[in-house]
């Protein structure tokens, strides 16, 4: 039958499937209703497949109590609990009548942890962090927490596309071992690393900065130059320092790009940086409102001078200062703030350092936390600021650079934050502790003593108490050396370092007709007396002895020396130093100083006394290194005379291209054999007075700085002279008197992990007929 509406025609068929739909529809709403408004409620409880788990503790789980009237979804809810306990494998919840079924599959446990296909890292470095252990439960998604674990222990060593996989192998008792499959990948390394925006200074000299290094000839070794975000966090701030400190105040580190090659084999590193223009002090003065501030006091101690090179830490430096001066007139709460105006005309900064009344915050106390090793007091000596002292946002930086600088931990964080009450604050120290010790069994190399052995211990934090400790045994082919040094930093609780030396040293005749034989024992003590400057005090004993020279090509001079006694030589001195290399006013330049004498007492009496003065700049956009360096001694004897083995000799890092006494005064004799005259030179017998001066420049060579290798030349000019004495009958000295050397040559350095190594290629430009030339050296290299 069909029907016809005013919206058309409709099949009564068509009506009749309609309405049983709706009629379907609605049986359904009504069933699903009294479903989810059904409730249970249990009198009896039922669980199986449990082992370990007690039934309380899962029904604890569930949070159901026996008559409780629970809906569907609360009984579903209940199983879900148990589920997120982690103990169980599979679990099902269902209502039988009145009786709540519970069944468990439990989760294993781990028999065993092990690591496997893993040959670039050990087990040792694995197994101890994982949250997986044995006779642990096994749990899904701490493994997947460890599997996270493993594969960013490889990307902390540059390997980021190594893959792990968890495999579990089933045993008897619901026990599995746990393998952690490893496939390990080559480093991804930094490749490149460039500046956008650098006009003042070259990638080269910027890249020098950084701790983060491109991958060079020594991947293999060198770890700096694998990415690393901490590393790169770290480079940040130095570059930023780096630039300030040069007087680029607007300098803006815009961003770091960081990308990796489409191979994902190596690291693009991009610093957008705007340097902005270089600005110089303008006018530098003090000023306070406050009434007991001597304004012209405070302006005399201000270190700062109008055309310098701004420098944030010139400012700090200067505010420290004041502040200082203000603690010891005693004016407490007195605070400095630096009012900086510009000058865009003349590219200079105007500051004024105010005195003005600090608020009157004290410190509460001081926490520290994470040091398992060392000991508080450690941590504590860095702080110049107690419990009740005014506190001092600055000290409290400069205690936490300190406590950096020390090297005993890996991270540092000092913070301050509010105490018992507004007007108290608390110091938050929060460390981690990294290794100090070294052992360590290897040989070196140096053309002036040959071949060595050397074993050596060093501690740097002995026993947690700051203490350094270090022990050292070497033998070359012509001297043997045992060493031992002790140092307290903090002796009696006061910035004073007391120290303790020991050393044996013995020669044997490769490099001369005698042997030698020496020990001393000097204890010391060392503090500041001025930013820069330290002071050591010192007292010694000392035994000396000459054998071994009875030979028939043995010098007179030296048989006469032999024949003498082993010397015993008390002794007192002192040795005082400044280096303002760290603390100067130019960070392109700096300047060491050094001098000290050793007043002797015993067998002998002495003065023995020594001065160094050198200085370093860099030039051409801090791409050259210019370093010039005077040193020289004195030995005088008020009693009795010196020895070979007391006078001063020059070797191949004092005087370059001459042998190990190699140069300096010698005797010789002169004979007749069948008519004929023959003149004999014997051994170098060093001098009581030398002096020398180095002039030298360390510049690139157009190699990659990651290979650590640039280029030198130098030019050393000086002499060893005067013996003390009289040569024996039959015998002159040659070059007794002042007779200046000097030599030219070229140098390679090359800075390696094993230490920074120098290679000389030497000319002598001027040499005396029997001094002992040599072209070429290797030493470890040093300055000043």
């Amino acid at each position: 039958m069909i029907l016809k509406t005013s919206r058309g025609t409709m099949s009564v068929t068509t009506l009749t499937l309609r309405g049983l739909m709706l009629a379907a529809a609605l049986l359904m709403t009504l069933i699903a209703g009294r479903a989810l408004a059904q409730t249970y409620a249990f009198n009896a409880v039922q669980i199986e497949g449990n082992q370990r788990v007690a039934d309380s503790t899962i029904l604890s789980f569930a949070g159901i109590s026996r008559g409780e009237a629970i809906s569907a979804d609360q009984l579903n809810a209940a199983g879900q609990k148990i589920r997120d306990s982690g103990l169980f494998e599979s679990v099902d919840v269902q209502a039988q009548g009145n009786t709540l079924a519970i069944t468990v599959v439990e989760f294993p446990t781990i028999n065993q942890v092990a690591v496997e296909g893993n040959r670039k890292l050990n087990d040792a470095e694995f197994l101890p962090i994982l949250e997986s252990q044995s006779r642990k439960i096994y749990s899904p998604a701490t493994v997947e927490r460890d599997v996270a674990t493993i594969a960013g222990l490889y990307a902390s060593k540059g390997r980021i596309n190594a893959s792990v996989t968890p495999r579990i192998i089933r045993q008897s008792d619901n026990r599995v071992d746990l393998v952690f499959e490893v496939e390990e990948s080559g480093v991804t390394e930094v490749q490149r690393i460039t500046f956008v925006g650098n006009r003042s200074f070259t990638d080269r000299r910027l890249r020098g900065v950084l701790e983060t290094k491109q991958a060079g000839l020594l991947r293999s070794i060198i770890t700096r130059d694998t990415y690393s975000a901490e590393r790169i966090n770290f480079d940040k701030q130095v570059l930023t320092d780096f630039y300030q400190s040069r007087g680029y105040a607007d300098f803006t580190l815009q961003n770091v790009d960081v990308t990796l090659t489409r191979e994902r084999d190596a690291y693009l590193i991009t610093y957008n940086i705007r340097e902005g223009q270089r600005f110089s002090f303008g006018n530098v003065s003090a000023s306070s409102d406050l009434p007991e501030v001597n304004v012209p006091a405070y302006q005399r101690a201000l270190t700062t001078r109008t055309g310098m090179t701004y420098s944030p830490g010139q400012v700090d430096r200067d505010i420290a200062r004041l502040e200082r001066l203000a603690i010891q007139q005693g004016l407490t709460f007195v605070a400095v703030e630096p009012v900086i105006t510009r000058n865009d005309r003349d590219l200079s900064l105007n500051v004024d350092y105010k005195l003005v009344r600090g608020p009157r915050i004290f410190v509460e106390r001081i926490d520290i936390e994470g040091n398992s090793t060392t000991l508080d007091r450690v941590v504590r000596n860095q702080f110049r600021t107690v419990e009740g002292d005014p506190f001092n946002p600055r000290e409290i930086r400069q205690a936490a650079d300190r406590i950096r600088a020390l090297g005993f931990f890996t991270t540092t964080d000092v913070n301050a934050r509010e105490g018992t009450t507004p007007e108290q604050v608390i110091i938050d120290v929060n460390v981690e502790e990294a290794p100090t010790g070294s052992l360590s069994f290897g040989a070196n190399y140096n053309t002036d003593n040959g071949v060595g052995l050397v074993a050596a211990f060093k501690e740097a934090n002995f026993l947690g108490r700051g203490q350094s400790l270090s022990f050292e045994i070497s033998t070359a082919t012509s001297n043997q050396v045992i060493s031992f040094g002790f140092s307290e930093p903090n002796f009696l609780g006061r910035d004073l370092r007391a120290g303790v030396d020991f050393s044996y040293r013995t020669t044997d005749n490769q490099n001369a007709d005698y042997d030698t034989e020496n020990f001393r024992f000097a204890p010391s003590l060392t503090f500041p007396v001025s930013e820069s400057g330290r002071l050591t005090t010192y007292t010694a004993l000392s035994y000396d002895d000459l054998t071994g020279a009875d030979g028939d090509n043995v010098s007179p001079f030296i048989k006469e020396e032999a024949a003498l006694d082993a010397v015993v030589t008390g002794s007192v001195g002192y040795n005082y130093s400044f280096d303002n290399r760290r603390t100067g006013l130019d960070p392109t330049s700096g300047y060491v100083f050094r001098f000290g004498q050793e007043f002797g007492f015993g067998d002998t009496r002495f003065i023995k006394t020594t001065a160094l003065a050198a200085a370093e700049t860099k030039v051409l956009n801090e791409g050259v290194t210019l370093r010039a360096t005077i040193e020289g001694g004195h030995l005088a004897y008020q009693d009795g005379f010196s020895r070979v083995t007391d006078r001063f000799f020059l070797n191949g890092n004092t005087f370059r291209g001459f042998d190990a006494n190699g140069v300096g005064p010698r005797d010789y004799q002169t004979t007749t054999v069948d008519g004929e005259t023959v003149t004999t030179v014997d051994d170098a017998l060093g001098g009581n007075s030398f002096a020398v001066a180095r002039l030298e420049a360390e510049f690139p060579l157009g190699l990659p700085e990651e290979y650590g290798i640039t280029g030198g030349a130098f030019v050393d000019y000086g002499s060893v002279w005067d013996v003390g004495r009289t040569a024996p009958q039959g015998t002159e000295i040659l070059y007794n008197g002042f007779t200046p050397r000097a030599t030219a040559g070229l140098s390679i350095f090359w800075t390696t992990p094993l230490g920074p190594l120098r290679f000389n290629f030497t000319e002598p430009l001027k040499a005396e007929k029997f001094d002992q030339t040599k072209a070429f050296d290797v030493t470890i290299s040093t300055q000043f």
